[in-house]
């Protein structure tokens, strides 16, 4: 009750100086965002950072209903129209939609659009249901049809008034001048999204970047820039499509719901979206939700929510508008991925194989749930396309667990501070010249693949890695104290040829350097302290931490692991876990695979030419078998036992294992079935035998149905292995 008559008293007091001077800024800085993102096609912040801005201008109107006024930019629909394009009015106005932020919101929408129809009680509150669809990320257009031909085409502009772009969408192939079939409404409006496909993005901002040009921050931006552009030709160039998402006034069209219209557009060759469907109820709404929150960048253009309408034109109708919103539809916006900040550097990496990779350093934004710091670039050829520059305020986007991806830079906010990246001539961590792999190979490497730290660091992290020997207590951390410590100046490993042959007291002197802690200390201050002993007193000598003794139980622990993991360990080109099981099912032993030849392993099903030409060419490598030989010496396992007791009963079958199972894990999954003689394929085709589909299965699953395949459960799945086919 408290916090409930507190906000009462806050509403009841008048507005303070302080309230009126963050209001007025508030609502000045939204015009301005708004401006920059309808107007100028050129956002300076993240659509994250205005949603923010303008959620907080609400709750200050929301507390104090005096500071909203006619001209509040909570009143507005987009932006104003552009005097370089003439004026066009909407015969029926375009609204915005009210967006919701989380499950609950959406909760509470629900339960409020629900009983607003079950209050108009008959026809409008039985079997009601819910048009749902994703939310493109792309530029609102209205598109005006008499008698079937393609009459205007306007953007939003502010709901009311938009501006013509008809020549400009006449360029965009998915927009039918001339709608197909017979009996064509005399009259109607057609409202969709223009949008650029994703995979078409990074080509047009390459050109862009090419012609001198900047490039876009993201696809939504390229979308609006390539469609208000003055001179059609340059938008015709532009990969723009565009998706129908409703309709407006219309004339001697006789439609009960949405959807029906939808399928009518479509029959008259309008594209309508393949990502929509009809809905009973909140709960399959939610599913809907929370399936493409999964899978949104597995989609053919970007999306940032779901949109949910009723479906019934009738109950719409009866239901109404607000003066922005209409009451019987909603946004559900998903968590940003999206957002901005400074890319301080552009430094590069030396992977395992000697591949130089810059990446960018960033001021540290957290962004999807996790701070980040770093993200990749891939090659100096990216950098260029992307048209990045450091010092540059840059998009950056993280889709849930995927690595961090610089999308672009926002050029608005250049002020020629900013330089270019220029890639190294040499290692930075041996000094050895960098050169392509082969010629025309965009990758430069490091050919000193046995020395270089970086190098070995990074192997020594791979083969500890879960995919490989699975060594928990060897992270990243302690690949570096093994591989270049502060001290001593010779590092306990060399080479990972003699990991197994480490002894706990090797590590007694290993000192990495860490930012000084005690009391007093100055920012940046660094000091040495042991990694793998405890810190040693005069009462107390040093002795192996907790992690240490973990680290040595889990190395010999890992001499016993199968031959496949051992393969993946020894960081050779190509072979990931899949190529890896292919061989140790093939030949059994390591010492059988290097002594067969180049077309044996060819021949080997999931290897193939370019695999087997690597594997050649690491075994021509004294010091590659020296890292095996020392292994075998060390205990490490070079065949696997063959076990006689488990049928083959899949022989024959390929399998597809996708999602998440309850009682076994992916990598279980493939091992049973590659020890019963299947094979456990990575992808979805017509030669595919059966998919095995756990929770969170996806567009295999989705594949799979389409091809009729039979898809298992997890049940279903072991039956499979203990049965065969079925």
């Amino acid at each position: 009750m408290e916090s409930v008559s507190t906000e009462v008293e806050q509403q009841s007091k008048p507005p303070s100086d302080d309230v009126r001077t963050e209001y007025d800024e508030l609502a000045e800085a939204v015009r301005k965002h708004r401006f920059a993102y309808y107007q100028q096609d050129a956002p300076t912040i993240s659509d994250a950072e205005f949603d923010q801005l303008y959620r907080r201008l609400e709750e200050l109107e929301g507390l104090h209903p005096e500071l909203k006024s006619n001209d509040s930019p909570t009143q507005e629909v987009g932006g104003a129209v552009s005097a370089a394009f003439s004026p066009v009015e909407h015969l029926q106005q375009m609204y915005s939609l009210e967006d919701v932020f989380s499950i609950d919101e959406l909760k509470v929408w629900f339960t409020r659009a629900q009983a607003s129809v079950e209050h108009l009680g008959g026809r409008h509150a039985k079997n009601l249901k819910w048009l749902t669809e994703v939310k493109i990320d792309g530029l609102a257009i209205n598109l005006l049809y008499r008698n079937g031909e393609l009459i205007r085409a306007a953007t939003r502009g502010d709901g009311r008034i938009g501006e013509d772009v008809t020549h400009n969408v006449l360029t965009i192939k998915d927009i039918p001048r001339h709608l197909k079939g017979p009996d064509h409404p005399a009259e109607m409006e057609v409202r969709g999204e223009v949008f650029i496909p994703s995979k078409e993005f990074l080509a047009l901002n390459e050109f862009m970047v090419e012609s001198g040009k900047p490039p876009f921050a993201n696809p939504r931006n390229a979308a609006a820039g390539s469609l208000r552009q003055k001179d059609p030709e340059t938008t015709a160039k532009r990969p723009l499509s565009m998706y129908v998402h409703g309709i407006g006034s219309r004339e001697g069209l006789e439609a009960r719901s949405q959807s029906g219209t939808y399928d009518l557009l479509e029959s008259w060759g309008l594209p309508v979206s393949p990502y929509t469907r009809v809905l009973d109820g909140y709960d399959s709404v939610r599913e809907f939700i929370e399936h493409y929150g999964g899978h949104r960048h597995d989609l053919r253009h970007e999306i940032d929510g779901i949109v949910i309408k009723i479906d019934d034109f009738a109950t719409q109708r009866a239901v109404g508008y607000t003066s922005r919103v209409p009451r019987w539809a909603v946004a559900y916006k998903y968590p940003p991925e999206e957002v901005h900040t400074k890319l301080i550097d552009v430094a590069v990496n030396v992977g395992r194989t000697g591949r130089v990779t810059p990446f960018g350093v960033m001021q540290p934004i957290k962004v999807a749930g996790s701070t980040v710091e770093m993200a990749t670039l891939h090659n100096k050829d990216v950098v260029k396309a992307k048209g990045v520059l450091i010092g540059d305020t840059v998009v950056l986007r993280k889709a849930g667990d995927v690595i961090p991806e610089i999308v672009g830079p926002v050029t608005a906010l250049r002020d020629g501070s900013e330089r270019e990246f220029v890639m190294p001539t040499h290692c930075p961590s041996c000094g050895t010249q960098l050169a392509p792999a082969k010629e025309g190979d965009v990758d430069i490497r490091c050919p000193n693949a046995k020395s270089c730290p970086s190098q070995l660091r990074e192997r020594i992290f791979h083969l500890a890695g879960r995919g490989a020997f699975d060594i928990e207590a060897l992270g990243w951390e302690a690949a570096v104290a093994l591989t270049g410590p502060a001290e001593p100046e010779t590092p306990p490993l060399g080479s990972e040829a003699d990991l197994f042959d480490l002894q706990i007291e090797d590590l007694a002197d290993v000192r990495i350097e860490r930012e000084r802690r005690s009391k007093g200390a100055a920012p940046g201050e660094t000091e040495l302290v042991p990694y793998f002993y405890s810190k040693g007193t005069d009462k107390k000598p040093s002795e192996p931490s907790a992690n240490t003794r973990k680290l040595f139980t889990e190395l010999e622990k890992a001499k016993s692991q199968p031959l496949w993991r051992v393969l993946v360990g020894l960081s050779i080109r190509h072979v990931g876990p899949t190529a890896a099981r292919a061989l140790a099912t093939a030949f059994g032993s390591l010492p059988a695979i290097r002594e067969a030849s180049e077309e044996q392993l060819a021949d080997v099903d999931g290897v193939g030419p370019t695999i087997a030409a690597a594997l050649e060419e690491w075994f021509a490598e004294d010091w590659h078998c020296e890292i095996v030989d020392k292994w075998a010496a060390a205990g490490v396992r070079m065949e696997d036992e063959a076990d006689e007791n488990t049928p083959r009963t899949l022989e024959g079958l390929t399998v597809v294992v996708t999602g998440t199972l309850e009682n076994i894990s992916r990598d279980e999954a493939k091992e049973a079935i590659i020890t019963r003689g299947g094979k456990a394929s990575g992808s979805v085709s017509k030669k595919t035998d059966y998919v095995v589909a756990g929770d969170n299965a996806g567009t295999k699953l989705d594949k799979a149905e389409s091809l009729g395949l039979t898809v298992l459960d997890e049940d279903g799945f072991r039956k499979l292995l203990l049965e065969g086919r079925q």
